[in-house]
């Protein structure tokens, strides 16, 4: 399959599944809210409720603690009322008061049953008296009612006059508020306080706490009073955000498994790709190596053809040269497969190393004894600064020589053809660490190579040239047997300045 058809289809399958998250998301919120705003107009009825009944109840209260004047007052007017039983005819009317009170008065008139019994033997001479005295008893009912009224507007309104302490019996107030909450189906924790008009808290709940307080639920107290006896009643869920979420659960496992399916998508895109990339890599690793192994085959059989020529003449000094070509190719692609075979070793499991004691100054001296000639071929020249107090490693020797080999080979592969390469080597100390460092003035390796130069097969990028030649394994040899003694390496390098190794391997304990 092309790459371009592969990101297309992950372009078409990733902004699907982002779309469908984002409506799931949409769809949450949408629900969310809606829980809120269900929740918001619950309390707030159970608020009003509350604070109704919480006047409701005081009213009640006031009336009963003003019942014997009342009684004494209505005693009065019955008095009247027996006085008068036989004289007056009572008429009731409702009155509105200027505040929108709502009160029962009664009108009296004069009987013609009392009249006919008082005047049976006065009947002319009275008539002047019983007009008076039904005037009077009028004038005493008003007088009367008008007390009534005084002492139940006395009752209701002097109680605001009393401070919000003494006017709400709190426990009732915490269970009203309790029995409308659960009427309204709001059956979790709450919090609540009670403060005057100005924000002075008088009252605050036994087991208050103000976790959540920051999304409060007010309701003023006593309405009806006057602003500055009024109160304000204050409550709070410390649980709110919770009892949201609780309610919406059925929407939980949707999302999770939306999730789930977003996160195998990711992860079997990224295999695809990684894929990709290594079918890529496999693809350059069998071009480097034919042409790794084209050369060698091609001398061997030069070699074999030219011994096996009886044309030509075979001299001592020719036969010795081609004898030489052929143990030389032969080494040369024994190498070459040897790091094939070591890195399909060590994929899988670490290296089979013989560790001991070595002076790392001794061994790197011996390497560059041995490349100077190949250096020196190719019109260059290695300076070492074995600077190292302490160079005593613990090491599998063979494997770490390996190790400066490549990277000093690496240094004669990529020298620049107009500069003569000087290679640097250096050791020193540092606190618990030998460090060596490998230094060159090649062509070196940009940045985005820099960080993959590690990767098995992987090769900087020069179109179909292959003056290079190489798998793609000699750095990947070198960072998997740093790896296994427990050591590190690092890279920097600059292209067209070049390029620097940093080995790190912890000192013998």
């Amino acid at each position: 399959m092309k790459k371009s058809t592969i990101i297309t289809l992950a372009i078409v399958m990733g902004v699907s599944f982002v779309s469908l998250l984002v409506m799931q998301m949409r769809y949450i919120a949408e629900i969310s809210s809606l829980r809120q705003k269900h929740f918001e107009e619950s309390v707030s009825r159970s608020l009003y409720e509350t604070a109704h009944q919480l006047e409701l109840s005081e009213a009640k209260r006031y009336l009963e603690q003003g019942q014997d004047a009342l009684t004494g007052i209505a005693t009065a007017v019955d008095s009247i009322y027996a006085t008068t039983d036989s004289s007056i005819i009572q008429h009731t009317r409702q009155v509105t008061a200027k505040d929108g009170s709502v009160f029962t008065s009664r009108e009296t008139t004069a009987s013609t049953n009392l009249s006919d019994k008082y005047f049976t033997k006065k009947m002319s001479a009275n008539i002047d008296r019983q007009r008076s005295l039904q005037e009077i008893m009028a004038m005493r009912y008003a007088t009367e009612k008008s007390l009534v009224e005084e002492v139940i507007y006395s009752i209701l309104y002097t109680a605001s006059d009393r401070p919000l302490v003494e006017r709400i019996d709190f426990k009732e107030l915490d269970q009203i508020l309790k029995n409308e909450l659960s009427n309204n189906g709001i059956n979790i924790t709450y919090h609540f306080s009670v403060s005057t008009s100005n924000g002075q808290i008088v009252y605050q709940c036994s087991d208050y706490d103000a976790t959540g307080s920051h999304y409060a639920f007010t309701e003023t107290l006593f309405k009806n009073d006057p602003v500055q006896r009024s109160g304000i009643l204050k409550v709070h869920f410390p649980d709110l955000g919770d009892y949201i979420w609780r309610s919406m659960w059925f929407m939980i496992p949707s999302l999770i498994f939306t999730i789930i399916l977003l996160i195998t998508f990711i992860v079997t895109l990224v295999l695809v790709f990684r894929q990709k990339k290594l079918s890529e890599l496999k693809n350059d690793f069998i071009n480097n190596m034919t042409h790794e192994f084209k050369t060698p085959i091609s001398s061997i059989s030069l070699a074999a053809q030219m011994l096996g020529d009886d044309s030509v003449k075979k001299t001592p000094a020719l036969m010795q040269r081609l004898t030489t070509t052929i143990i030389d190719e032969t080494k040369r692609l024994r190498f070459q497969v040897e790091k094939v075979l070591q890195l399909s070793m060590y994929a899988n499991q670490q290296a089979n190393l013989h560790m001991k004691e070595v002076d790392m100054n001794e061994l790197i001296a011996g390497v560059t004894h041995t490349f100077a000639l190949k250096v020196e071929k190719n019109g260059g020249k290695i300076i070492t600064n074995l600077n190292a107090e302490d160079p005593i490693v613990c090491v599998d020797d063979m494997h770490f020589t390996n190790v400066i080999f490549n990277l000093m080979d690496n240094a004669v592969k990529y020298k620049r053809k107009d500069v003569d390469l000087e290679l640097n080597v250096e050791t020193w100390n540092e606190p618990g660490l030998l460090c060596i460092s490998i230094q060159d003035n090649g062509i070196g390796i940009k940045k985005e190579d820099l960080k993959r130069i590690f990767e098995k097969f992987y090769r900087v990028h020069t179109g179909n040239l292959h003056d290079v030649k190489g798998f793609g394994l000699g750095l990947a040899y070198v960072h998997k047997i740093v790896k296994d003694h427990k050591g590190t390496i690092v890279a920097e390098s600059e292209p067209a300045i070049g390029t620097k190794f940093i080995i790190k391997l912890k000192m013998n304990e």
